[in-house]
């Protein structure tokens, strides 16, 4: 038998996150001692140990729930779901990819001129970004870095009325 802290140092996880996995029903309430502590069994450490095991995999807590709890579920279709997530992920970064090479290839950040947005579009739709794509950009950079967003749409040369509406709509797009 195991304690919480003991059970999550084991699988190197946070005592707080074993305590959320039992708060959703991922893993099941331990039965608790006389002083108040949870143990847990050989039943909870091998639901645990798979339970790590499709984290890793990048799978989400609802269909780990759903591969656990359903006796004879489809393991193979949730696999297969995220694999396809997965490439749709590895695609998009990949784009970014080609659109820096696009730029180290183009020297224009090494040149003394600005780059302008009308140039900056162009290149992003060499790489093939499509204007979706483009938004998506948007909305991640001003989630990710709205302070260097700015910095960025000022190098390009935007207008601050422009800039505004780009950032607003992104940070609609995020939320």
């Amino acid at each position: 038998m195991l304690t919480v802290s003991k059970l999550a140092r084991r699988f190197g996880l946070s005592r707080s996150t074993l305590l959320y996995y039992e708060s959703i029903g991922l893993l099941k309430a331990a039965p608790r001692t006389s002083a108040n502590y949870r143990l847990y069994g050989e039943k909870e450490l091998r639901r645990l140990e798979q339970i790590c095991v499709y984290r890793a995999a990048g799978l989400k807590l609802t269909d780990i729930r759903a591969i656990l709890d359903r006796r004879q579920s489809d393991a193979t279709a949730v696999l297969k779901r995220r694999m396809v997530e997965l490439n749709g992920e590895v695609e998009k970064l990949r784009g970014h990819q080609r659109a820096i090479l696009k730029l180290l290839q183009s020297r224009a950040l090494e040149r003394t001129e600005m780059v302008t947005k009308e140039k900056w579009v162009s290149i992003m739709k060499a790489a093939g970004f499509s204007e979706a794509d483009m938004h998506r950009w948007h909305t991640e950079f001003e989630r990710s870095a709205p302070a260097e967003h700015q910095e960025f749409l000022e190098f390009l040369r935007i207008p601050a009325e422009e800039i505004g509406a780009i950032r607003k709509l992104s940070r609609k797009n995020a939320g």
